[in-house]
């Protein structure tokens, strides 16, 4: 194996990557502790510079480069917090970078990577293809690639988060760790079992781009044949090669979990911790409900926080939802005065915030036998929810619920 993933490796890492990362201490977590009947612990990457633990791996990787490779100017691929990462170290080196992101990339994370000094190239739906052109630019103008995981210096620089974690709560059980390519995941979980060999690491994908599980199940490096997720910074489709071994060696599982999982996560963060979490650094979060945490010392890390606000909105409302705070019943009702009346102090008895109302008076040609409100209401959950839709129904309303949309 390579001369990186050294413990020696790891401690150059480490003094090299404190020049320009924050101190992203763990937090303790009431909320999740209470949930889990275990201790829970985060470590807030989310808070890093650049947004995202990526400035760890890019910065050492860079670190490496003779002066003769940064000065051919660098080239990447990311789907948007390597980016960042890389545009950050090579400002730091005076090199030049060019960052090719899918076209399905986040403007936030474009616009952040662009203020860097980067040059962006639009290319693909996905990662992989993003990552193949990047490829052809570097072997047509002579750059240097900086692959985001797939690279033992990248993978040693970002497993420095597992020297932090073990320095801040040396009887840790569990370190949960979100993986796309597996970079992260191979660097946590051999420096993890380097400095302590008891210590669990379980890597988490998405249910939709669960590339490296597959590759577990089959013993080698797969590729799938197709991705759906809405963790884009986790969405590839093929695991590091170079790294895979490392990653057969040190992990000790690799679980998924569905997209929607990822939603009511975002809110548990933002209400119980005020913070902003991207869907892919959510993955560790929402692990906690699939493993055995009960007396337990558990690590959740937080890789990034760069999710732009049209899809934190639609996470905001999805999330709402699914939990039962935001619903919308269809009730039936004579079209004379007074019935609208009569519906708004039956739900204001209740404690139903009524945050939309539609009258559609053309549901029946008969108008005097039913007209139709559309009513969506904001609760306090599920039981909450269930009260309100009981008690329409014991009013002789037959409400349906009906898809919200708001």
């Amino acid at each position: 194996m390579s001369t990186q993933l050294t413990l020696e490796a790891f401690e150059k890492a480490c003094e090299a990557v404190r020049q320009v990362t924050l101190d992203t201490e763990l937090v303790y977590s009431d909320y999740f502790s209470a949930l889990t009947g275990g201790k829970v612990y985060l470590k807030p990457e989310n808070m890093q510079r650049t947004g995202a633990y990526k400035v760890r791996g890019a910065y050492y990787k860079i670190s490496t480069l003779s002066r003769e490779e940064r000065e051919k100017g660098l080239i990447t691929a990311s789907a948007g917090n390597h980016a960042q990462g890389v545009a950050f170290a090579a400002r730091q080196f005076g090199a030049r970078a060019v960052i090719v992101m899918p076209t399905t990339t986040p403007l936030i994370k474009i616009n952040r990577t662009k203020a860097l000094g980067a040059e962006v190239v639009l290319y693909g739906d996905v990662y992989d293809e993003a990552c193949g052109h990047a490829l052809e630019l570097a072997e047509k103008e002579g750059y240097t690639f900086i692959h985001p995981f797939d690279d033992p210096a990248v993978a040693t620089g970002q497993g420095t988060i597992a020297m932090e974690i073990i320095k801040d709560l040396p009887l840790v059980d569990i370190i949960l760790v979100p993986v796309g390519g597996g970079g992260l995941a191979t660097g946590v979980s051999t420096l993890a079992k380097l400095l302590k060999p008891n210590v669990r690491v379980i890597g988490v994908e998405p249910e939709g781009a669960n590339c490296l599980q597959a590759s577990f199940q089959a013993g080698k490096v797969v590729t799938l044949p197709g991705i759906n997720t809405i963790a884009d910074g986790t969405a590839v489709k093929t695991p590091g090669s170079v790294i895979f071994p490392y990653l057969q060696q040190n992990l000790d599982d690799v679980i998924t979990v569905p997209d929607h999982e990822l939603v009511t996560a975002f809110l548990d963060m933002v209400e119980n911790h005020k913070m902003i979490v991207e869907n892919s650094g959510l993955l560790s979060v929402a692990a906690l409900h699939h493993i055995q945490c009960r007396n337990k010392k558990v690590v959740s890390v937080l890789s990034g926080g760069n999710m732009d606000i049209i899809t934190m909105s639609s996470v905001i409302q999805q999330g709402l939802i699914l939990r039962d705070r935001i619903f919308t019943v269809s009730v039936l009702l004579p079209d004379r005065p007074g019935e609208l009346h009569k519906v708004s102090g039956l739900l204001a008895d209740l404690s139903g915030n009524v945050i939309k109302l539609e009258h559609n008076q053309f549901v029946s040609i008969n108008r005097n036998a039913a007209v139709e409100l559309r009513i969506t209401l904001e609760a306090f959950g599920t039981e909450h929810k269930e009260a309100i839709m009981a008690r329409l129904k014991e009013e002789g309303y037959n409400p349906k619920l009906v898809r919200t949309n708001i």
